[in-house]
C-alpha cells in the first residue's frame, strides 16, 4: 500500500503557546518498502508516526492510503499495525495469547475472521490458532508460544510484538524506535530480523529512529527531519553521498563529516592559508565564502593538495582514524590507509577521492558538488 502525506501539520497547542511538531510535510511511501523516518528527539519523526496510526489528528494536510483519503478515519479503521517502543505486552498473558488479542477483542476484526471460519467450515478458535502459528512462523518464534512476556530476552519480546501486529494483517506496519531499549549486539541482530521479515511479508513498513547506523542498514527510502521539518527524503546511500544542507551531511555518517571553511575567488577554491596559497580545486561559484564537507574515508594521501599535521590517530575496530590540523588551524579527520605512517607531528599532504565532496553557502544549503 502506498501512503501519501500532503501538507501535513501538527500543531500541539498549550495555554501559553503553539508548537508545530511537523510542518507543512509532504512525502510519499512507496507500496511494499520500508520506509524510515530518521532525526534527532523532537524533530517530528514519531508526531508523523502517530498521525500514520490514526492516534494524532493532523491540523492541517491530507493523508491518503494509496487513493482513500483516511485523515479523518478512527485508528481501528485504518487496518495498521503498531509496534511501540516498549513493547506493550501483557505481562500475565503467554506469547499465544499476546499474539491472539487483537483478534479475539477486535469487533472488526472478530466478525470478519467468523465469517471467514464459517465459510472455511472451521471453528473460530481453529482459525484463530492458525493465524497465531502463522505470524509466529515468521518471526521464528514458534517454540516459545506458551511462555510469558517475563521469560523471554528482549529480542524475543521485540518479536512477539511484530507478530501480534501483522497477525491482523495491517496494509501498513508502523515501528516506533522499536530497538532503543536493546543492547548494542541484539539491536544488530534484531534490525536483520526486522528487515527479513519485512521482505517476507512485503507490508508496507515505516520506521522510526534516531540510530543513523540502524536507517541506513535497513532502509529502502529514508527522510531526515529536524525541528518538524523535511530536510532530504530518498535512497540511505544517495543522501549520504549527497546531502542537501550541512544538518544533513553532519548528522549521517559513523564517523563525523569534515566541515571546512573555504573561500572561492576567480572560480578557485581556497581551502586554508593566506590569500594567495595554491588553490585546492576549481570550482563554477560566485566569490565569497563557503563551507567544504569532505567525509573522512573520501580523504586520501596527495602529492599536492592540503598540507596538514597529524595531532594523534585512534583504533576503532579494525578501522584507524587520524586527527590533523591544517596551517591556518582548522581540524580534520580521516581514514588512515594501511600504507600510511601517521605518528604524532607527523606532516601530511591530503587530497581526495573524485567526486566526494559538497560545497554549502553560509547558510547551509548545498551550492555544488565535486
Amino acid at each position: 500500500m502506498q501512503v501519501r502525506l500532503d501538507n501535513v501539520t501538527k500543531e500541539f497547542e498549550s495555554k501559553k503557546s503553539k508548537v508545530k511538531a511537523v510542518n507543512d510535510l509532504s512525502l510519499t511511501i512507496k507500496s511494499g518498502t520500508l520506509f524510515g523516518f530518521l532525526g534527532p528527539s523532537g524533530c517530528g519523526k514519531s508526531t508523523t508516526l502517530f498521525m500514520l496510526a490514526g492516534v494524532y489528528p493532523l491540523t492541517e494536510g491530507k493523508l491518503f492510503f494509496d487513493d482513500r483519503d483516511v485523515t479523518d478515519l478512527t485508528p481501528e479503521n485504518r487496518e495498521v499495525g503498531m509496534v511501540f517502543q516498549n513493547y506493550a505486552l501483557y505481562p500475565h498473558l503467554t506469547v499465544r495469547e499476546n499474539i491472539s488479542f487483537p483478534l479475539v477483542n477486535s469487533k472488526r476484526l472478530t466478525k470478519k475472521l467468523k465469517e471467514t471460519a464459517k465459510q472455511q467450515g472451521i471453528p473460530f478458535s481453529k482459525l484463530v490458532e492458525n493465524k497465531v502459528l502463522e505470524a509466529a512462523n515468521i518471526v521464528e518464534i514458534t517454540s516459545y508460544l506458551d511462555r510469558r512476556p517475563a521469560e523471554l530476552s528482549g529480542g524475543q519480546q521485540q518479536r512477539v510484538a511484530i507478530a501480534r501486529a501483522i497477525v491482523k494483517e495491517p496494509s501498513l506496519l508502523l515501528l516506533d524506535e522499536p530497538l532503543s531499549n536493546l543492547d548494542a549486539r541484539l539491536r544488530l541482530q534484531t534490525r536483520e530480523e526486522i528487515r527479513r521479515i519485512q521482505r517476507t511479508t512485503r507490508i508496507t513498513t515505516v520506521f522510526v529512529t534516531h540510530d543513523q547506523e540502524e536507517a541506513l542498514n535497513i532502509c529502502d527510502e529514508i527522510a531526515i527531519m529536524k525541528d518538524g521539518i523535511l530536510q532530504q527524503t530518498g535512497n540511505p546511500q544517495y543522501i549520504y553521498d549527497n546531502p542537501d544542507n550541512i544538518f544533513v551531511a553532519k548528522f549521517l555518517g559513523s564517523f563525523p563529516i569534515n566541515i571546512l571553511d573555504a573561500s572561492v575567488r576567480d572560480n578557485k577554491l581556497y581551502l586554508a592559508g593566506p590569500a594567495g596559497e595554491t588553490p585546492f580545486m576549481d570550482v563554477t561559484l560566485p566569490n565569497g565564502n563557503y563551507n567544504v564537507g569532505i567525509r573522512p574515508e573520501n580523504i586520501i594521501e596527495s602529492t599536492d593538495g592540503l598540507k596538514v599535521s597529524v595531532l594523534r590517530t585512534v583504533r576503532r575496530g579494525g578501522i584507524t582514524t587520524a586527527e590533523a590540523v591544517t596551517d591556518d588551524g582548522q581540524t580534520l579527520n580521516f581514514v588512515l590507509g594501511t600504507a600510511t605512517e601517521a605518528k604524532e607531528n607527523t606532516v601530511l599532504m591530503l587530497g581526495m577521492k573524485a567526486n566526494s565532496c559538497c560545497i554549502f553557502d553560509q547558510n547551509g544549503r548545498k551550492v555544488y558538488q565535486c
